[in-house]
């Protein structure tokens, strides 16, 4: 959302009320004259300045609960533009019709809030302390949940500033706002004895006064009748610009004491933890994978009722918090082994899987230092085929070379009473699956999750691997929020100066999956894997139907060739529809790459979680 509001040019950014009312001045102050700031006090929100008979007035555009911008009392809109979209055409509230937008002067840009200049550095030391990650894993951990990183530093930045002191009594913070420079508005905030109240003290002629700072229900925190604020840092920022009923504007900050200068990380909320917990347990005792039946169907209930409509990520869980976030082998003292032994590996009851090959089982892998659920699939044995047991192992040799968090990682092979492959367990089981038996997911958790299998598809690019299987059976869940891909048996490695595999002739494959370049002329690329992908999203946002449900394989292709695409599903947002037939460029050279499709989905996801 901030990057296309960035665009307007009646957005000014981070500027003060007083500042856009003389903006309007200089702009004439006629009737319906407006601009467009960020609000300085509700997260992610904006504020409406509209010049009427002479005077300013001035609304706020609160970000709703449920991803919508509104003026109190107004009706909801998608995007602050639509807001101010729909009242040029209707006052409903306001005074004056918005009639003509104040543009910034030439070559002004939006002013950037002293938070904007931290985030990034605060973000990156978050990921890197909280996760210990590092290099490409760092970097996907931030593009992907950026949205909740963003929120969480938001909320939590305060414990990262000089002035912000932490536990401290009243009588202890005195002490520290009247040694050295003893200036008046000299401030710190201290959090006191009960749980989210604050004291914001400040220097007054030698005095120190004391301001209690309270949250109410909402969240938002204010001074006794003073304004509302999201967080600690927007209202720090608005009593330094001035007082508006304390006695002076705060001037210097008072730094933590060198004792007190310990790096401080967002922590969660006691309650959070416990539903966490509860989450977590309920994840481990599901099965989705096979059969609805018995224990299964309640476990899956109550992981439903449990998730409420993935809230309880939403308050701060992310995939990074699963320790199947990192490589197996994140640990140096995990020396990688291509081997796995079979005294270490315990095979559980029931199976996860079946196919042409043989079975998958769940199990546990006993490493030097932890012991990993795995999922292992087992060759069949019954008559000593070579051609899938060489099938197999080419499928472990591409494995072998892939480190990503969404894919799913090779742990090693096994040779034993059978031929077995060890993987990272994703106990959740197939994406289109687990949409059909889940319709609650939103829009966005769906989203979400694509988005991590963009980024899984870019590095595969990045690395010169085409998929040829890519679909949702073939994408698994570690949990609601956390996607991985699967299934490599298809894949091929191509050189970097052959950007594309040919196929020896026609295969048993998955043509409803498959560019026409596949079909007509057995190249596979990844540009064949984007339009694959453009088939997974259709499934994901259909909540896991079959694509072309009902056609063959041959008529499918003549719909193809005539011109003719899937229909939107159901309650689709457009954006992504738009996506999913931009991924169905007839012309391979024409079609975009993932890296292309990866930024088109994070800039959407981004747009829905501010």
């Amino acid at each position: 959302m901030a990057d296309i509001v960035n665009t307007l040019p009646f957005f000014y950014g981070n500027i003060t009320r007083e500042e856009a009312e003389d903006y309007l001045k200089q702009g004439g102050m006629a009737t319906g004259l407006y601009l467009l700031r960020q609000s300085r006090n509700y997260l992610g929100g904006f504020a409406l300045s509209v010049a009427h008979s002479h005077r300013c007035y001035h609304y706020i555009i609160e970000r709703e609960a449920n991803e919508m911008y509104a003026i109190a009392g107004g009706k909801s809109h998608k995007t602050p533009v639509d807001v101010i979209d729909y009242h040029s055409q209707e006052t409903d509230g306001l005074v004056s019709l918005l009639k003509k937008p104040c543009n910034r002067p030439k070559n002004m840009l939006p002013k950037v809030g002293p938070f904007e200049d931290l985030k990034e550095k605060l973000i990156r030391e978050y990921v890197q302390q909280k996760w210990n990650l590092q290099g490409a894993a760092l970097e996907q951990a931030i593009i992907s949940q950026r949205p909740k990183l963003e929120k969480l530093i938001a909320t939590t930045a305060h414990e990262k500033m000089p002035w912000f002191h932490g536990t401290l009594k009243r009588e202890d913070s005195e002490p520290r706002l009247q040694n050295g420079n003893r200036v008046n508005g000299k401030f710190l905030i201290r959090q006191r004895d009960e749980r989210d109240s604050f004291a914001l003290c400040l220097l007054h002629e030698g005095q120190v006064m004391h301001y209690r700072i309270d949250k109410d229900r909402a969240g938002k925190l204010s001074i006794p009748d003073g304004k509302k604020f999201d967080t600690l840092w927007q209202l720090v920022e608005h009593y330094s610009y001035k007082p508006d009923g304390l006695l002076r504007a705060l001037t210097e900050p008072c730094p933590r004491p060198d004792a007190d200068r310990r790096p401080l990380l967002p922590r969660e909320h006691p309650s959070q933890a416990s539903v966490i917990s509860n989450v977590i347990s309920k994840i481990q005792r599901i099965k989705p994978w096979g059969p609805r039946t018995g224990a299964s169907d309640s476990n899956l209930n109550a992981y439903e009722s449990s998730i409420d409509n993935d809230q309880a990520f939403q308050d701060g869980r992310m995939p990074m918090d699963m320790g199947v976030y990192e490589s197996p082998y994140a640990d140096p003292d995990e020396l990688k082994s291509t081997s796995v032994d079979r005294s270490q590996l315990f095979l559980e009851d029931g199976e996860l899987g079946s196919g042409n090959f043989g079975t998958v089982m769940k199990g546990v892998y006993k490493m030097r230092k932890i012991q990993k659920p795995v999922a292992v699939k087992i060759l069949k044995n019954d008559d000593n085929n070579q051609s899938m047991r060489d099938e197999m192992l080419r499928e472990a040799n591409v494995m072998q070379q892939l480190d990503n968090p969404y894919i799913v990682r090779m742990i090693g092979i096994c040779e034993a009473e059978n031929l077995m492959l060890v993987m990272e367990l994703a106990d959740l089981g197939p994406l289109h699956k687990f949409l059909q038996h889940n319709k609650q997911t939103t829009m966005k958790n769906i989203t979400e999750l694509v988005h991590q299998v963009s980024m899984g598809m870019k590095y595969l690019e990045e690395n010169n691997f085409v998929h040829r299987d890519l679909a949702a059976r073939n994408v698994l869940l570690v949990m609601q929020h956390y996607a991985k891909i699967s299934d490599f048996g298809l894949s091929k490695a191509v050189g970097e100066d052959q950007n594309y595999y040919k196929a020896k002739g026609h295969g048993k494959w998955p043509v409803k999956w498959y560019a026409p370049e596949c079909i007509n002329y057995f190249k596979f690329s990844s540009r064949s894997d984007v339009w694959s992908f453009g088939v997974l999203m259709w499934e994901a946002f259909s909540y896991g139907q079959k694509p072309y449900k009902g056609m063959k394989g041959n008529d499918v292709m003549q719909m193809l060739e005539s011109g003719n695409r899937m229909d939107s599903p159901a309650n689709c947002p457009q954006e992504m529809y738009e996506l999913m037939k931009v991924c169905w460029t007839y012309k391979a050279d024409e079609r975009p790459g993932f890296v292309t499709v990866e930024r088109r989905l994070r800039e959407y996801y981004y747009d829905i979680s501010h």
